[in-house]
């Protein structure tokens, strides 16, 4: 049995006039991440570690914020490409665990929408992928709102 693990970590400012997209969901708030593509941390958190888990480097390396080609991109296709790369090398999910640390709007009612949106991503089904949120208790830049982190990690089986 070939089993790997992956982690990852990504972090965006939060800043007016931009939309907050978490998992692939649109949530309702004030303010949005401030990023290159649409600057999804949790997407983006969980691409790491797939990338991670099948040493094939980081998001970044793959789909740089320099090139034009990802300004906007939906982090949903994003994943689906990472998943595709470890796939490539006969790799499968065998589950994520995830942690998004943002003090407003509250994670936790969404989460079932973005493990739907999440585990048809990567063709899977709802219990191999695991959401978490909490608060940062008004401590630091992100317990202040201004902005937003998510962990994740990643477990692959050839």
């Amino acid at each position: 049995m070939n089993i790997r693990i992956g982690f990852g970590v990504d972090v965006h400012q939060l800043v007016a006039g931009r939309p907050l997209f978490l998992g692939g969901v649109q949530l309702p708030a004030e303010k949005g991440a401030l990023g290159h593509s649409d600057a999804d941390v949790l997407l983006h958190a969980i691409c790491d570690a797939i990338l991670g888990a099948g040493n094939l480097r980081d998001i970044g390396y793959h789909f740089s914020d320099q090139d034009p080609a990802y300004e906007g991109i939906d982090s949903k296709i994003l994943l689906r490409k990472c998943y595709e790369l470890i796939q490539q090398k006969g790799y499968h999910l065998v589950n994520i665990d995830a942690t998004v640390i943002l003090e407003q709007p509250k994670v936790n009612p969404h989460i079932d929408q973005i493990k739907t949106v999440i585990s048809d991503q990567l063709d899977c089904t709802e219990d191999k992928i695991s959401i978490k949120a909490t608060t940062h208790e008004k401590v630091d830049s992100f317990g202040a709102g201004e902005a937003i982190k998510a962990y994740a990690v990643c477990l692959i089986n050839k």
